[in-house]
């Protein structure tokens, strides 16, 4: 279950023991500590006003304009489902 955390700013929703926040249309998992965080960015609706095309982007937290990984998906479950996927793998790249 998503639990909250303290922060400077307020509390943020989080998911798996990162924090996840949506801004309009701009979804951000991950810690900003980490090696990468994830973007999803939903860039169409489905006619029942649901996220449809989603573009992901797994970035370095540091420099979001330097993308690591990128792709689009249809419907949010799948493309945070891959984009989960895709910062596990980036964020244990060197640790293995």
């Amino acid at each position: 279950m998503a639990e909250t955390r303290e922060q400077v700013g307020g509390k943020y929703l989080e998911y798996r023991g990162w924090p996840l926040v949506r801004e309009e249309n701009t979804i951000c998992y991950g810690d900003m500590n980490e090696k990468a965080i994830l973007i999803l960015e939903i860039m169409s609706y489905s006619d029942k006003n649901l996220p449809d095309k989603i573009l992901i982007q797994v970035v370095d937290p540091n420099d979001q304009t330097k993308i690591l990984r990128q792709g689009v998906k249809n419907g949010l479950y799948e493309a945070f489902n891959l984009g989960v996927i895709w910062l596990d793998h980036e964020c244990r790249k060197d640790a293995e």
